[in-house]
């Protein structure tokens, strides 16, 4: 009788496929480059201010962690990037040992240009695709993501929050529809008019979308989506924005998003050279004004209205961009 075959050994053509992707990707995004983006920071220094600029609370610890970084190599790399006066440390009251980690407002910058620099390239890559194509590539990217990373199956509640900003994504105006006509009529009675007022908003937004001059920002816990904020021209004048529709849903809240969300709001708009933001709201929203007024806006009209099936008082707020950033009180 003829020998049996034995089974060709699949794994040495399937890790040849894997790492000649990963000498293709790593080639397209440029990795190796000696600095990324042609800035003078590597790869895992950008990957240090991305974890310091879309965290609320950050610690050596809780970076190496999430990167998977040498504590070593961490270490070099936050002293570069403190001696650069990008970072400063905030030593723990309770605990020495343990520093708190802030990107500077030159850090913040940084980290603003690099990023734009990032979405610039991604753009650049997914935009001359189909529609076909961009669907068949994110998707895959997903799959990929799911298998070789996925979530864990429970979240221990003694763990930091893992928290990210992030700009919008196909898919993301439904959820925001949906979490502002809940939350708006769960918290407030508010009718079904207002939903359809913010279905007309994000409509408006994705219909004539600059991203030169525009933005919607995500907030995510843990993977989850839980807040957001919009900042759009002002159809009358292009030296305004308009601030729209920040919201943090509440289970997130008391973690200092909102702030976050506005900050980023206005950070970005004076990057655009806008002199002015303004806003539209109602008396009752108390968080929300407070969020204002320590940014700095100041309320400039009020107006009695009987909309979304309740008796209001619509607010206007305005910010002026031109006037010097006020510095904030140092801490004893």
């Amino acid at each position: 009788m003829p020998a049996a075959r034995t089974a060709k050994d699949p794994l040495p053509a399937l890790i040849s496929s894997f790492r000649r992707f990963n000498r293709m990707y790593t080639r397209l995004i440029g990795t190796l480059d000696e600095g990324y983006h042609h800035t003078p920071f590597s790869l895992a220094d950008v990957r240090v201010l991305y974890e310091l600029a879309t965290r609320i609370h950050s610690t050596a610890t809780d970076i190496a962690a999430s990167l998977s970084l040498d504590p070593g190599y961490l270490s070099r790399i936050l002293r570069k990037l403190e001696s650069a006066k990008l970072l400063k440390r905030q030593i723990n009251k309770e605990d020495n040992r343990s520093a708190g980690l802030t990107l500077t407002a030159k850090g913040q910058a940084i980290f603003r240009k690099v990023n734009a620099l990032s979405e610039k390239q991604a753009r650049g890559i997914i935009a001359p695709l189909s529609a076909k194509e961009q669907t068949q590539l994110i998707d895959s990217m997903k799959a990929i993501e799911k298998i070789l990373s996925p979530e864990p199956e429970t979240q221990t509640s003694s763990k930091p929050q893992a928290i990210v900003i992030r700009n919008h994504r196909p898919g993301d105006m439904g959820w925001v529809v949906e979490l502002e006509g809940r939350a708006y009529t769960e918290e407030y009675g508010w009718d079904s008019t207002f939903e359809a007022l913010v279905a007309r908003i994000v409509a408006d937004f994705l219909d004539h979308f600059d991203p030169q001059r525009e933005r919607c920002w995500i907030a995510e816990q843990n993977g989850h989506r839980v807040g957001h904020i919009f900042l759009v021209k002002h159809p009358d004048d292009p030296t305004v924005a308009k601030l729209r529709l920040l919201l943090v849903d509440k289970s997130a809240r008391g973690l200092g998003l909102g702030k976050i969300l506005v900050d980023e709001c206005i950070n970005f708009a004076r990057s655009c050279g806008y002199r002015k933001i303004t806003l539209w709201t109602q008396s009752i929203l108390h968080a929300a004004h407070r969020l204002y007024v320590q940014a700095g806006f100041k309320l400039v009209k009020e107006e009695k209205h009987h909309s979304f099936g309740a008796d209001l008082v619509a607010q206007t707020w305005d910010l002026d961009l031109t006037s010097p950033v006020p510095s904030r009180p140092k801490k004893n």
